[in-house]
């Protein structure tokens, strides 16, 4: 057994202790134990990852961790997404800084440059995975557009197909113009922004009348073929079935009665423009109303606008709300806000599009995923986003799968430009099944990126290969995941499981929250305050890192993240290197023994008891996804009580010869053992080290045991028993720091009432570093009650002091404490303050209110007993 260093310097331990466990196969599933699996939610390739990562990626190692120390069979499957519209974005930005774009290189050194940039970004990934101590079984890693997951891409795709649930039609698409695709719903974030309503009349045929529309896209209305009133709305019941005259564009279209058309909004009477509006498109189906496409591919203006064909949309917009004012048709114009569709990649603002796309039908899909999660088959965590999910997935629509990219899994469609032949197949076609002509080309699009991400789950275990991985590990144990996600990914995973494998791909989802910088602001570049997980890795060590983002992961609020919390940690690390350091120095001798109850000192039955029922809760805490809970458990246990506690208390017999330091000796190995056993799924590195240095340890301790946990060590007479001497000397503590006195100095304190228990005064005196403890028949002058209870009460000697000038001095401070607490009541008993201040700071007011309370007791107890 080495000495340990006296200064804990983690980057010492670090690449040592990867290296060993990954080298070693210790990340791959061991043993003959029940299989754990969680697959790891691939990052994209897009830039390395930040402290959303981090947190995900920590949770999922304290999971994978635990659970290999509880014998399970565990796998961490690793991998990276290609993901298609933000790496292609990604790329082409690039080429732009060198002079060049994707259409001058072509599709095929566009192809060869973005696989270059996979390969760069899912090394920088795999460094950043392991730096952050992730134990995932890198043999088994997957990239979305690997080989294997290729293949089964196109083979889910073409059975999907001729299940009759992939389709190609023309519909009403979101188009982004900047990333030249459609994008789902789900791609399209929305946001209120200033705009305006335009008034415009519409004149009637062979009338003086007119109808009046309004509308937020003027430039639109090139393209309509009606206008739309409802029904019973007796505003226009003599015109419906006749002609408007569109205004410059002087073309005739209908007035129809539609239920869509709200009365009481705007004019109540609709433009209709099928081409532009998905809900118009309906319209259009219902009435079978022609369909002009007026803006093309890149929001311009198109032949079908007349003359004003080549303007962008917002150009177009400008020019045609001027010719309708000249040509007096415009009303008015009324400022509004509404909100605008922008793309989730580059947030240029999206445009509804006609358009042929490929589509998968859900609405068969989505039965068997509601009802899991309905009857908890599927379970979330925390429970409150389960509904979230069932609202979402009662109202999903078909699934637009098609993206007009250049990056991803191609269409496996074939054309044949003889017969017009639509060719379905996993394999690539040499010539047309049905006429036998070469003639035949291949689908341009790519599909969606949460396509090939929806089978996961099973494609990296060998799907749709009957594998022994699949038979092992499928279906996997819980997801951890954002909660940004669980409409593009965790629905479809579920929709996708019980379809291509007849069973869920989960038991448990995990939904972490989103962490912010310390005001609660979202991190982004544009702010500057982005924290990177490396250089916090760099300055306080991945352990720390690591606590304070499990210590900090709550599932009901987002996470408030200042730098200073990962020194706090940073300070826990060294305090359990040197309390290990501390236990090690003083092993001389060390034997093991077995300790019979009789010869183990209150500190030790406490102690012991404390640890049984501390393993418990942190076992019982991991396995509920409570993380925070878990953290603080260990955290209290190891500093407050076993260091500040159990250490100081064995001191003198560690000290000193026979039995007494021999059984100090195993308790405080024994308590170190599974303290750092419980460290060890948060804290690897340092808990590894300082295990390997630990008497009678064997192995590695990332393949020990989790601490069992006895329910016979759990002794209560003994916790209220060693209780009661903390009160003691916490009393005898508070005493000297109220009365300046160092608490280096030696006080004499004695106590009045029934005889106490000579290992009891022996273990306070040590513990409030007071001379020897002697029992009184009554209180002598110059001495003040430290503490006391039914039997007994304990006294602090003062010593020769001013009484008077003590009085006024405590006085004084007296005067100001119940100013504060007057202070703190006021604010929690204001309700805006308990509406609006958030939970952190009510929670510091509370504890402020209480200490308060307790310093104005104390301090009138002992101006009473001065008096």
């Amino acid at each position: 057994m080495k000495e340990l260093s006296t200064r804990y310097n983690p980057s010492d331990l670090e690449e040592k202790w990867y290296s060993c466990w990954k080298e070693g196969g210790f990340f791959e599933p061991k043993g003959s134990g029940e299989p754990f699996t969680i697959m790891i939610p691939p990052p994209n390739i897009t830039a390395p990852l930040h402290m959303g990562h981090a947190l995900n990626l920590v949770i999922q190692d304290i999971i994978i961790r635990f659970k290999r120390m509880k014998g399970y069979r565990a796998l961490w499957v690793p991998g990276e997404d290609h993901a298609g519209i933000a790496t292609q974005n990604a790329v082409e930005k690039d080429l732009a800084k060198k002079g060049t774009n994707r259409k001058e290189l072509g599709r095929e050194r566009f192809l060869e440059t973005t696989w270059n940039w996979a390969k760069e970004y899912r090394q920088r990934i795999r460094e950043q995975i392991e730096a952050m101590g992730c134990s995932v079984d890198w043999s088994r890693e997957r990239f979305t557009m690997d080989e294997g997951l290729s293949e089964a891409v196109r083979k889910a795709f073409v059975m999907l197909y001729k299940e009759g649930l992939i389709y190609r039609g023309k519909y009403i698409v979101n188009w982004c113009p900047r990333c030249s695709t459609v994008l789902s719903d789900e791609e399209v974030e929305h946001e209120d922004e200033k705009g305006a309503f335009y008034h415009i009349k519409y004149p009637i045929k062979d009338s003086d009348e007119y109808v009046i529309i309004a509308t937020t896209r003027p430039e639109t209305m090139l393209a309509d073929t009606a206008v739309a009133v409802y029904p019973s709305d007796d505003r226009y019941e003599g015109l419906v079935g006749k002609t408007v005259i569109l205004p410059l564009m002087n073309r005739e279209i209908p007035i129809i009665q539609d239920r869509y058309v709200d009365p009481s909004f705007g004019t109540g009477a609709l433009k209709v423009t099928p081409a532009h509006d998905p809900n118009d498109f309906q319209i259009g189906l219902r009435h079978g109303l022609e369909v002009i496409e007026v803006l093309d591919k890149d929001a311009r203006i198109n032949e079908n606008g007349g003359k004003y064909k080549g303007l962008d949309r917002y150009e177009a917009r400008k020019q045609i709300v001027k010719d309708l004012e000249e040509q007096g048709f415009l009303i008015k114009v009324e400022p509004m806000v509404h909100a605008v569709g922008r793309c989730y990649r580059c947030e240029t603002v999206v445009e509804p599009c006609l358009s042929d796309q490929w589509y998968v039908k859900v609405g068969p899909l989505a039965e068997k995923a509601i009802e899991a999660v309905e009857e908890g088959s599927v379970t979330f965590f925390p429970e409150t986003w389960k509904k979230v999910y069932l609202n979402w997935m009662n109202e999903i629509r078909d699934w637009c799968i098609s993206r007009q990219l250049w990056w991803g899994h191609r269409v496996p469609v074939w054309y044949c430009d003889d017969c017009n032949e639509v060719i379905v197949e996993e394999q690539d076609p040499s010539v047309c099944p049905k006429c036998g002509s070469k003639n035949i080309r291949q689908d341009e699009d790519v599909l969606d990126t949460w396509f090939s991400s929806q089978l996961w789950p099973f494609t990296t275990l060998g799907w749709p290969e009957k594998t022994e991985d699949l038979e092992s590990f499928y279906p996997t144990s819980v997801l951890v995941t954002a909660f940004d996600i669980i409409f593009f990914w965790v629905a479809r995973m579920i929709m996708a499981g019980y379809h291509f494998m007849g069973e869920k791909p989960f038991n448990h989802v995990y939904i972490t929250r989103l962490i912010r910088d310390k005001n609660g602001r979202k991190m982004s570049k544009s702010l500057g305050n982005g924290i990177d997980p490396l250089d916090v890795i760099r300055e306080n060590g991945t352990d720390a890192m690591r606590f304070t983002l499990a210590i900090l992961a709550a599932q009901n609020h987002d996470i408030k993240l200042d730098v200073r919390f990962f020194d706090i940690y940073k300070k826990f690390a060294n305090k359990i290197w040197n309390a290990a350091r501390f236990a090690l120095l003083n092993m001389e001798g060390f034997e093991k023994v077995n300790l019979d109850e009789e010869e183990l000192a209150i500190e030790d039955r406490w102690i012991l008891s404390r640890l049984a029922k501390s393993v418990k809760a942190v076992e019982e805490s991991i396995d509920g996804y409570d993380f925070p809970s878990a953290s603080k458990m260990i955290y209290s246990f190891f500093w407050n009580e076993f260091c500040d506690w159990y250490i100081e208390s064995t001191k003198p017999r560690l000290n000193r010869e026979g039995r007494s330091r021999i059984v100090a000796q195993n308790v405080l190995v024994r308590t170190l053992d599974a303290s750092l056993r419980m460290l060890h799924p948060f804290m690897p590195y340092i808990t590894e080290e300082l295990w390997q240095n630990l008497p009678g340890s064997d192995g590695l301790l990332i393949t020990a045991r989790w601490p069992e946990f006895d329910e016979s060590s759990f002794d209560n007479p003994s916790e209220v028993e060693y209780s009661r001497i903390m009160d003691m000397v916490r009393g005898v503590r508070n005493i000297k720091a109220e009365m300046n006195i160092p608490p280096s100095s030696k006080t004499d304190v004695y106590y009045i009432g029934e005889v106490l228990n000579q290992e009891v005064v022996e273990l306070v005196s040590h513990l409030s570093n007071s001379n020897e403890i002697d029992r009184r028949a009554e209180k002598t002058s110059g001495s003040v009650s430290a503490w006391g209870d039914a039997e007994n009460t304990l006294y602090v000697v003062l010593g020769e002091i001013d009484t008077d000038a003590e009085i006024e001095r405590l006085t004084g401070k007296l005067e100001k404490e119940r100013v504060d607490l007057a202070r703190t009541l006021s604010k929690l008993e204001n309700g805006d303050f308990i509406r609006n201040a958030p939970e952190e700071v009510i929670t510091e007011n509370r504890e402020r209110l209480a200490t308060s309370k307790d310093n104005i007791r104390r301090i009138e107890k002992i101006i009473e007993d001065l008096k």
